[in-house]
């Protein structure tokens, strides 16, 4: 039985604890021999092979330990900021008259450690897209499903049973208390707008869910704040001009000996804290003054049509003085007089969202669920607002990397961040996906500002642009150079190409990956194969090594190779894959991390043990940069690598 613990251990890992089994057993023979000779050789050469067996693991692990993600598992913003309570105490919340709020390090920060961990203020699922239905005989009935479908309505975990609610079709909740919970806290009054709020769009939805949400927090704040602003007198009506007098502070002010005392930075309270609040939400700059009076005109006219809505379900309700932070199951929100007050706070919301609300993504799995390679894709499952994540300014390069669980944004360090940088977050327009002026040509019409960010401001003016984009020579494979007429860079070869007739031949060379692609999807992979290797050969004759169309093909390659069973071909050719990749997205990139995780699954599935130790070691390292420790590949990851451990060969002893 001893002896049995002690193959178990070995196998579950826990290395220290089976030597001890292995100890005892050994002090126990050694004091009462009682078996017989031959038994107890067995016994011995079991034991010899256990200990070289644990002896290997201890060598392997210390040669592929597994990557630094534990520290920062444990700490997950042990450390808190006093003031930003959802941040960690590494970063500090400053203010500047042009760049306006911004987070910078407060000391030197490692690339993996967490800096901010907040969860939604407010957020909605996005209903998806409805696949295609295919008709036929075997698709009698529509089973087609969307996010909407598959995820909570209220904390967005994937459920696959969900709980509808009572009341309409379409939303749905992961348990009987996600479900009560919405309601107490906005579904009883968007149940019977579910249509409307669908016609509108997410952010009419996040804009009436915030302001509801309101309610459970000093609302009439936001009311005096409004009567402040607005020059419309007729907006504060005689109910709530008495109301406000009984209110003693402010969104973002605060009332002392009779005057009003402006906080230091807008959505902090008298005390200089920003904490993840409606008075932080409401601060968020909606940008008035630059969106097009068109652009406006359509926010208003579907905030007053959903007001009107609202009205005349008589579910209007929003009682200033309720100050509980919490929803009671028998307190409902009396309605209020001031709809048109509350009809402005949705429309400062609907303008703040372009340019601050959050995509929540997820990894979603692509291609045949029946395939041994997993390949991935990110997709956007819902759209909130995270007022502390808002505090990061853009950058084409940014610093940091933001991964979602549930409702839950984590910031992490992307890399190294010195003491006194600024901690910098991508808004989309990434150097890695984009030229420079593709950039801010987007971020001028979505966020209306001009990125001066380093990778803007330094990156070359090169006519022969990134290299994943380059066309290279027929003769010499140098890059080609230039506009219109594209000359060899290499000044001892004469040769010239027009930039049309390349662009031409990249085009038909898409065609026939395409082509190769849909092949690959239907099962046919040895065609697939002399398709993509023609693919192949043309690419070499005028596309740079690390031109994106090469590393296409090549994971394609890859991939149908994996599926005939050739490991070591398919191992080959996604390495070179990677090295595009590389190229493109830089050596610790989440994009990296992900061709890491494949070509770790292919040597695993090779049973090449050091060079999938060795893959993993690396995808590990890489992926714990940009996610939690308990994601999926993370997880995934770890589970090879024991399994691997238990396949290293085990010298056998002398049989005696």
């Amino acid at each position: 039985m001893m002896l049995r613990k002690a193959e178990c251990l070995v196998t579950l890992g826990r290395l220290q604890e089976a030597s001890q089994t292995i100890s005892d057993l050994e002090g126990i023979f050694a004091a009462r021999p009682t078996l017989a000779a031959s038994h107890f050789q067995v016994l011995q050469r079991n034991l010899h092979h256990l200990k070289t067996k644990i002896q290997e693991k201890e060598n392997i692990s210390e040669t592929f330990p597994a990557a630094p993600t534990k520290a920062f598992k444990d700490m997950d913003l042990m450390e808190e900021s006093e003031q930003i309570p959802s941040a960690s105490s590494s970063v500090s919340l400053c203010t500047d008259p042009l760049k306006g709020r911004y987070l910078i390090a407060t000391k030197d920060i490692l690339p993996g450690e967490i800096l901010v961990k907040e969860d939604a203020f407010v957020s909605v699922l996005n209903p998806g897209e409805m696949p295609q239905l295919h008709h036929g005989l075997e698709n009698k009935w529509d089973t087609r499903v969307t996010n909407g479908d598959l995820h909570c309505h209220r904390c967005l975990k994937h459920t696959l049973a969900t709980v509808p609610c009572d009341q309409c079709s379409y939303a749905k909740y992961c348990s009987q208390q996600c479900m009560q919970q919405a309601w107490e806290l906005y579904h009883s009054v968007e149940c019977p707008q579910g249509g409307l709020l669908l016609t509108l769009g997410v952010f009419c939805h996040i804009a009436l869910r915030a302001t509801l949400l309101a309610r459970f927090e000093d609302s009439g704040k936001v009311i005096r704040k409004l009567c402040g602003e607005i020059s419309n007198k007729d907006i504060c009506l005689p109910e709530s001009e008495n109301m406000l007098k009984t209110l003693s502070c402010n969104l973002g002010e605060n009332e002392e000996n009779g005057k009003i005392v402006e906080t230091p930075i807008p959505g902090c309270d008298i005390n200089g804290k920003y904490e993840n609040n409606y008075n932080a939400v409401f601060n968020l700059l909606p940008h008035t003054e630059n969106h097009s009076p068109e652009h406006k005109f359509l926010c208003a006219l579907s905030v007053a049509a959903l007001c009107r809505q609202l009205e005349a379900a008589s579910f209007w309700a929003l009682k200033p003085d309720l100050k509980s932070s919490k929803p009671k199951a028998a307190v409902t929100p009396a309605l209020s007089p001031e709809l048109n007050i509350w009809g402005v706070v949705m429309l400062r919301h609907v303008l703040q969202l372009q340019c601050n609300a959050q995509a929540i993504t997820t990894i979603q799995q692509t291609g045949s669920k029946e395939s041994i390679i997993t390949d991935s894709r990110q997709v956007r499952l819902a759209t909130g607002i995270f007022p502390v994540v808002s505090l990061l300014n853009h950058s084409c390069s940014p610093n940091t990397s933001v991964s979602f669980i549930s409702t839950v944004a984590t910031i992490r360090a992307s890399q190294q961040i010195g003491k006194g940088q600024e901690i910098l977050h991508c808004y989309g327009p990434h150097e890695s996906r984009m030229g420079v002026a593709e950039r801010q040509q987007k971020l001028r019409s979505q966020y209306f500002f001009e990125c001066n960010c380093p990778a803007c401001h330094e990156e070359p003016r090169a006519t022969a642009g990134p290299r994943w984009e380059a066309f290279c020579c027929h003769s010499c494979r140098a890059v080609m150079q230039g506009d219109d007429v594209l000359s060899c860079g290499n000044r001892s070869c004469m040769e010239s190409v027009s930039r049309g007739h390349l662009v031409s031949r990249l085009q038909d060379l898409q065609q026939q990956v395409g082509m190769a692609q849909k092949l690959l999807r239907n099962g046919k992979l040895e065609q697939a194969i002399q398709q993509l290797l023609g693919c192949q050969r043309d690419a070499e004759s005028f596309l740079s090594a690390e031109h994106t169309m090469v590393g296409e093909i090549e994971d394609d390659l890859a991939q149908a190779y994996a599926a005939l069973g050739d490991w070591q071909k398919s191992a080959t050719h996604l390495q070179k894959s990677l090295r595009v990749v590389e190229v493109r997205h830089g050596p610790s990139s989440i994009e990296m991390g992900h061709e890491l995780f494949k070509l770790a699954q292919i040597f695993f599935n090779g049973r090449a043990v050091p060079e999938a130790l060795n893959t993993i070691q690396k995808a590990e390292k890489v992926l714990s940069i940009h996610c939690d420790p308990w994601s999926d590949e993370i997880e995934e990851l770890r589970k090879m690598r024991s399994c691997l451990l238990d396949l290293l060969p085990v010298p056998v002893g002398p049989s005696g």
